[in-house]
């Protein structure tokens, strides 16, 4: 028997071991990371997704409310798993921009929410304490230094119509005795020519 037929039958003993080999060394990392998939969360996301005009309102702790208007863009990414959010924000001639990245745990049921923006250089964390309810986005603040107690406290509250054409969403302080105060309110209406997933 020459060496060729030799590796020739070798190869041809069993096909489904070599495709089972291939699969785990092109997601050898799925033994650390287990893949996961969208769940409900991602589904009441895909409403947000289009272009948006946001009239946003500050509440200061004294004096009226400091009223600015924007845009927002808002997609599904990485395969539908993420919500991306980009805000860009006029008074005057001063523009500020944000940017938000939303996720869904169907394992926990809970969101967690990234922002960062063009007036600090901190990035903001929120994370759900309860499972999502179906009807609000309810997150939050939280620090990712176990030693750090959250200087600011704060909780977010987010909305969306029926029809997917407004979305509202609160910001609330709250106080060391647990009253909540609201800080800033964002009302989004969906732009004519956007339209969902």
């Amino acid at each position: 028997m020459s060496a060729l037929t030799l590796v020739l039958l070798l190869a041809a003993d069993d096909p489904g071991k070599t495709k089972a080999k291939d699969k785990v060394k092109k997601d050898a990392q799925a033994a650390f990371e287990p893949r996961s998939g969208p769940g409900l969360g991602q589904k009441f996301l895909e409403k947000f997704v289009g272009d948006w005009d946001v009239k946003k309102s500050f509440f200061p702790w004294t004096g009226e409310p400091v009223k600015t208007e924007g845009r927002c863009r808002q997609s599904m990414v990485h395969n539908g798993r993420f919500l991306s959010s980009e805000f860009v924000f006029h008074a005057g001639a001063t523009e500020s921009t944000g940017t938000g990245l939303l996720g869904f745990e169907p394992e926990s049921g809970r969101f967690t929410s990234v922002w960062t923006d063009s007036r600090q250089t901190r990035m903001s964390f929120r994370q759900g304490r309860e499972p999502f309810d179906g009807k609000a986005i309810v997150l939050e603040s939280r620090s990712l230094d176990p030693q750090t107690k959250e200087a600011r406290r704060s909780k977010t509250v987010t909305t969306v119509d029926d029809d997917g054409q407004r979305i509202v969403h609160r910001q609330f302080a709250i106080g060391t005795d647990g009253t909540e105060r609201l800080m800033m309110e964002l009302l989004m209406t969906r732009r004519l020519s956007s339209s969902t997933k």
